[in-house]
């Protein structure tokens, strides 16, 4: 436990002192420091892990299109509605129980910009002149997958057409836990529990 706060530690530096202007020797010392105690190599490895979960979330998201919309569906067996899709999603790839509801989805992750919105991230939008009242996953490239309306199918939609442009709310990241800090609040974040169907 006491290797993962220090690595947290570790890697909030690196990045401070990557964004800000330091002198010549301090970007050194830090360098050498993670070099000597073998953590930049764990440092990549965590990158290349959240790289990879997010890698198989789209790859899954991609698995269900076609899957009909549901208004309260989260299975791919009754449909999804756009909350229910993304909590599946990252059930069954990234092990974390999202809310259940667009807006407490949005209220329990990380606000991040626009910009810098990377693949597994989610996308917000007001389609019922109410604030983060869809959800869907950015796939990159300006796109996202989600479970639109009734009547329609899980698909993929450019955030660029005029329509998502102007009802987009905002972006946010699902923050992976580390051992001993929990990413989401303790309700929000529940022990996957194995379904029969």
């Amino acid at each position: 436990m006491r290797i993962s706060a220090t690595l947290a530690l570790l890697i909030a530096l690196l990045f401070a002192a990557s964004a800000q202007a330091s002198p010549s020797g301090a970007s050194d010392d830090l360098d050498k420091f993670l070099i000597d105690e073998g953590l930049l190599a764990r440092i990549d490895q965590v990158r290349q892990s959240v790289g990879l979960k997010a890698s198989e979330l789209v790859f899954t998201a991609m698995g269900f299109l076609g899957v009909p919309y549901r208004r309260g569906g989260n299975t791919a067996e009754t449909g999804f509605d756009c909350s229910g899709f993304v909590r599946a999603m990252y059930q069954q790839t990234v092990g974390l129980i999202l809310p259940r509801k667009a807006e407490q989805q949005a209220a329990a992750t990380k606000v991040i910009k626009r910009t810098d919105l990377q693949p597994g991230d989610l996308v917000f939008f007001n389609t019922l002149r109410r604030a983060f009242s869809h959800v869907g996953i950015y796939i990159g490239e300006g796109k996202f997958i989600h479970s639109p309306k009734p009547g329609a199918q899980v698909r993929v939609e450019d955030m660029g057409v005029a329509y998502w442009k102007h009802r987009f709310d905002g972006a946010r990241r699902v923050q992976t836990a580390a051992p001993d800090a929990p990413a989401l609040e303790p309700e929000a974040m529940q022990p996957i529990e194995p379904t029969l169907h």
